[in-house]
């Protein structure tokens, strides 16, 4: 049975039960693994149980009912602290951890997990988006991380340890979160009713890496109809990349006004056509292809008329990983899709655009 119904990840819960038997809880963690899978789940479950006033900590069992535990599911523990990248920041701000202006270093979370228990227990921090702890936020955390404050603990949460500056790596025990399997991916996107289809939950899992939160990205049937498209344009011996730019970002767009939701899609789209590169390599070098109908149909059009080799295809599917930390950095959605266009267009000299337009 999952630990308290967070599936998949049961060896990390014994884990953490044995640590708390023995009296080793560290100061400071980094959770890291893919995204949506449930570190932050099993990361608020586990503050639960740090913080529950009825069940000792190392039966990693929360009542769930005493003021402790209600106020961990409300938000409003006063000894749980929580810091995440505001939607419109590309980087954790500075402000959140050491305070702004004349208050600086005299509040923020810094300064707040350095405070005395409110309720007589633990102070407990969750750090969002780790992975976007810039080089000055990282710095203002190494106070805190060498000379940790009596009963504390500092939680990190980010995909992986090599995005992390080595001053915050070298200073967290690291606990490693693996992708879900299909089966748990797909269940889960049928108890939440994403979908009532079982052969859809497992197609939808199938795409999902591992994420339960991709996995519900991937529910939206427009998302499908502009796949097909994309893949086809990409399959074509010309790729018009003014024209397909002018339509990804009408697409990416009408995911709504929040930059939030545009990422994700955006994100959704360059990684559909990474995989067609990916497995367009493969075809072209005679190994064998994975993928649903219609991207097997993309290939074989691909390959009819493809005029470079299997490097070339590689290449595209490596620009199109490049694309994924421009998006990730909040750069300009106009920029680097074009950019990421011109160049798939460049890699076999079919590039609409002139041919002085510098790569960007």
């Amino acid at each position: 049975m999952a630990w308290q119904g967070i599936e998949g990840h049961d060896a990390v819960a014994e884990q953490f039960r044995v640590t708390l038997q023995r009296g080793r809880l560290a100061s400071t963690y980094l959770f890291v693994g893919p995204e949506g899978v449930g570190k932050h789940t099993f990361a608020l479950k586990l503050a639960q149980t740090l913080l529950c006033q009825t069940r000792p900590a190392e039966r990693l069992e929360p009542c769930g009912q005493c003021p402790g535990c209600v106020q961990v599911l409300a938000g409003t523990h006063p000894d749980l602290l929580r810091v995440a990248k505001p939607t419109d920041r590309s980087f954790i701000p500075v402000d959140l951890l050491i305070g702004s202006g004349e208050k600086r270093m005299h509040e923020g979370l810094c300064h707040d997990i350095s405070l005395k228990p409110f309720m007589g227990g633990r102070r407990i921090a969750l750090i969002d988006d780790a992975d976007l702890l810039n080089e000055e936020g990282a710095n203002c955390l190494l106070k805190t991380l060498e000379e940790p404050p009596p009963r504390s603990v500092m939680i990190l949460i980010g995909t992986s340890g090599e995005r992390q500056l080595p001053t915050i790596r070298s200073r967290s025990q690291i606990i490693r979160f693996g992708a879900l399997p299909v089966e748990v991916v797909a269940d889960l996107l049928l108890r939440e009713n994403v979908t009532s289809d079982p052969a859809e939950a497992r197609r939808l899992a199938s795409y999902s890496e591992g994420s339960v939160t991709k996995a519900r990205e991937l529910a939206e049937p427009a998302l499908w109809t502009f796949r097909g498209d994309l893949l086809a344009r990409l399959a074509e011996p010309r790729l018009d990349s003014v024209r397909l730019a002018k339509a990804v970002s009408a697409f990416v767009d009408e995911a709504g006004k929040e930059a939030a939701p545009r990422r994700a899609r955006a994100r959704q789209l360059v990684v559909f056509a990474a995989e067609f590169y990916r497995q367009l390599a493969r075809a072209l070098s005679g190994a064998a292809t994975t993928g649903d109908g219609d991207l097997r149909r993309m290939l074989d059009a691909a390959v009819a008329q493809w005029p470079g080799d299997e490097e070339t295809a590689a290449t595209g599917a490596d620009r199109s990983l490049d694309a994924l930390s421009h998006i990730d950095r909040n750069a300009n959605q106009s920029a680097w899709i074009e950019a990421w266009l011109d160049d798939l267009a460049r890699l076999t000299g079919r590039s609409s655009r002139p041919a002085d337009r510098a790569s960007r």
